[in-house]
């Protein structure tokens, strides 16, 4: 699939991801907001929510905080309207940078944005420059501690359940999906009496890029830099970081 685990990115910045803690929770309440207005209140009618409290759930984020956020969606007089925005560009060492962002000023984010490239030793595409060398798919994570299943009988579960590969390493089964399966597979997982420390709809690049230990750090400082922005929900690289 990607050729590097995904998961070993994802906890390699799980610290700096602790320290913003707070804003993550702010951006995630946004997200369900949004969800939850566009379909409604119950997640298990509004598949769109439905990701996004599952979202919140992966980063630990409290469950008065998740209600606060559909009621919100739910009241009457309240009426916040947010822009969903994807910006493209290119990072340290050529790298590729999708940053998704939701917004109630398009000009202000762009103009953030921007400056933070530039800045870090990057540059903004336009639009489709670098969205190409991305493959949407569900992915879910499966922790292997305390599990005594095998990859191989991991592997005949989940391409039963529908899914297009996994990946293994010591720490994690990395599973990944069509998009249009990975509802299907995720519930299937679930039922069998998986434990899922993520689950989500993503972006993989095709291609992954190894940075040497200059050029990689210039390019975490730039995602940092990309992360605190409060409009922007999520930021993609093709590097291995």
């Amino acid at each position: 699939m990607s050729g590097h685990s995904k998961w070993n990115n994802i906890q390699g910045r799980k610290n700096a991801q602790d320290a913003k803690r707070g804003k993550i929770f702010q951006k995630l309440s946004r997200e369900i907001y949004m969800a939850a207005k566009a379909g409604g209140p119950d997640p298990a009618m509004n598949p769109a929510l439905r990701l996004v409290v599952d979202k919140a759930k992966a980063a630990n984020m409290p469950n008065d905080n998740v209600n606060r956020a559909i009621k919100k969606a739910s009241s009457a007089g309240v009426n916040e309207h947010y822009d969903e925005i994807t910006y493209e560009g290119y990072g340290p060492g050529g790298t590729a940078i999708l940053v998704h962002a939701l917004t109630d000023n398009k000009n202000r984010t762009a103009t953030n944005v921007r400056v933070v490239f530039t800045r870090n030793g990057g540059s903004l595409g336009e639009t489709g420059s670098v969205n190409y060398m991305f493959d949407r798919k569900g992915y879910l994570v499966i922790e292997r501690a305390g599990l005594a299943v095998d990859e191989d009988e991991m592997l005949e579960q989940v391409l039963e359940a529908g899914a297009e590969d996994l990946e293994t390493s010591a720490a994690a089964f990395e599973i990944y999906t069509a998009p249009e399966d990975f509802t299907a597979v995720r519930d299937t997982l679930e039922a069998a009496g998986y434990s899922l420390a993520r689950a989500e709809l993503t972006l993989i690049p095709q291609t992954v890029v190894t940075l040497d230990e200059p050029t990689k750090e210039q390019l975490i400082q730039l995602i940092d830099r990309l992360e605190e922005d409060d409009d922007v929900s999520e930021v993609f690289t093709s590097a291995d970081i």
